[in-house]
């Protein structure tokens, strides 16, 4: 038998360090986040980008306008950057791209500690954003591709982890540096942002390529290099290596050469639209607005900065405990659809004791704890989720233009929600401050009821068993207990990797393991039931 030990974390520790150095990458999108919802508080910031309003606590404010275009060029600059990964991803792979994002993100923070012109900060608030894009498309594409079926629920929570840890370490710099009446009050925390892509640009040279994209280019032999170099057992590499190649030709064989339109076709248009509406249950839960602007809120509440810290921190608790979890649980529908109807309800109560009372300090206190509420419900079950099954849905052929397209309508969600954000918040517009909750309890509620009747659960499946699935067009609710018939399945069986939740294991005295497989369904699709038993030495 090929298996044995080779599907524990040890043995694939090689493939886990590859995909832990990738999904640093969002640790920027986060620090981002973090830092400018923090910077637009301050009053080094507001001296140079701002005006005097006497009126308020801190004496200073900006201009809806600004506010809006500093907070969502970012996300305008990786909307752009997502929609073209399909044929970056084709052309240029999956390393190259992300070194281009680290380059990018360089000049970008260049240009923004430099300047004191709003228009080159605007500048650079869209190539950061082209950077944050890249970022995060393309580390999420080497993540599904490279990881083994086992492990890519938790490499893909890891990367979460890394956007929390991101807008955490960009707070807690916000608050230290917040009392410098200077420039240094923002130029310090700008400054975090050469960091991590330093690493990430260096720790490429010693990873290998997709061996996904590497077979789609027709490089069979560097497939194999890098599959041997992120597999622990060197006997299944050919297996696996046939089963993409299989899969590859297969996709080729039914589709024209339009890849972009391809999408919008048979069942790749249910898959696009499962992929986008996954990812957008981030921007439907309405966390871009506690995100990008939670410090400036709470300030403009009377508000430090401290409250804002303690606010990521539990966001990152919550992430760090869920990658504990996804593993053995990691169940994307029940966490999506908990989570959803949780920001709901939390957005509603403090929308409604601003109604209420609006001065009152209670009311203060409860805005407060109860953020901290929806921001353990959106980190520990939305956020890791969305982007986890946007990723897995697509498919093989098509997984850079789909995840590419569904990341790109997913940063316009996140675009547009902190583009209008000011309007309502910000006291020289409508001045709602907490009361623009009540936007997003329809939006959650909507999401949620969504992802009950359409999202598939494709828990520890591998990309091509989920290929298989959607080609048998199974409704969402079957998804779960349907054994696959496929090659994909059979050898994964063999290796032990993947028992399905049909199965029972039994071991012996004498050191077999019996696995008695109930199968539902065959490849024509017919209802059947099949009883197999192996012995596994």
């Amino acid at each position: 038998m090929a298996g044995g030990n080779h599907d524990t974390m040890r043995a694939n520790w090689k493939c886990l360090a590859a995909c832990i150095l990738v999904s640093m990458s969002p640790f920027q999108y986060g620090v981002d986040f973090g830092l400018i919802g923090g910077i637009q508080a301050m009053i080094g910031f507001l001296r140079v980008f701002g005006y005097a309003d006497p009126e308020l606590p801190i004496g200073w404010n900006i201009t809806p306008g600004r506010q809006q275009l500093i907070s969502s060029l970012m996300t305008l600059g990786a909307v752009i950057a997502s929609g073209l990964a399909g044929p970056l991803a084709w052309k240029a792979g999956r390393k190259s791209c992300i070194w281009a994002a680290c380059l990018l993100c360089a000049v970008s923070d260049i240009i923004m500690m430099t300047t004191t012109s709003i228009g080159a900060l605007y500048v650079g608030r869209l190539l950061n954003g082209l950077a944050n894009g890249l970022f995060m498309t393309f580390s999420q594409l080497y993540i599904q591709e490279c990881s083994p079926a086992k492990y890519r629920g938790l490499l893909l929570s890891a990367f979460q982890v890394f956007t929390s840890v991101g807008v955490l370490i960009g707070t807690i710099v916000d608050n230290f540096t917040a009392p410098l009446s200077s420039k240094a009050s923002y130029l310090i925390p700008l400054g975090l942002i050469y960091v991590i892509p330093f690493f990430i640009a260096i720790g490429l040279f010693f990873i290998p390529e997709s061996p996904r994209w590497l077979m789609e280019k027709g490089k069979t032999e560097k497939a194999r290099k890098s599959l041997l170099w992120l597999r622990p057992s060197k006997d299944a590499v050919d297996t696996e290596l046939f089963s993409i190649q299989e899969a590859i030709d297969e996709a080729q064989a039914n589709s024209g050469k339009a890849l972009f339109f391809e999408m919008f076709r048979g069942q790749d248009l249910r898959r696009t639209m499962l992929a986008v509406g996954a990812v957008n249950t981030q921007a439907a839960s309405g966390a871009m607005f506690m995100i990008a602007y939670g410090t400036y809120f709470f300030e403009m509440a009377g508000k430090p900065f401290e409250n804002s810290v303690a606010l990521t921190t539990v966001g990152v608790v919550a992430i760090v405990v869920n990658t504990c979890i996804i593993t053995r649980f990691g169940r994307r529908r029940v966490m999506l659809i908990t989570g959803l109807i949780l920001c709901a309800i939390t957005m509603l109560i403090i929308a409604a004791v601003d109604t209420a009372a609006p001065k009152a300090e209670s009311t203060k206190k409860l805005i407060v704890g109860i953020s901290v509420v929806y921001i353990a419900g959106y980190n520990g079950m939305i956020s890791s989720y969305a982007w986890v099954s946007g990723g897995e849905l697509p498919s093989q052929r098509l997984r850079s233009y789909t995840f590419g397209l569904a990341a790109s309508v997913g940063f316009f969600g996140a675009w547009l929600a902190t583009f209008t954000a000011p309007y309502f918040i910000n006291p020289a517009a409508l001045n709602w401050g907490p009361k623009y909750g009540y936007i997003w309890v329809p939006s959650c509620l909507m999401a949620a009821a969504f992802v009950y009747f359409y999202l598939p659960e494709v828990k520890g499946r591998t990309l091509e068993e989920i290929d298989e699935m959607f080609t048998q067009r199974l409704p969402a609710r079957k998804f779960r207990h349907y054994v696959c018939t496929g090659r994909a399945a059979l050898e994964s069986m063999k290796r032990g990797d993947n028992v399905s939740e049909n199965s029972e294991k039994h071991e012996h005295k004498d050191g077999t393991v019996e696995t008695i497989e109930r199968v539902y369904g065959d490849e024509r699709g017919v209802a059947v039931v099949v009883e197999t038993a192996m012995n596994v030495a």
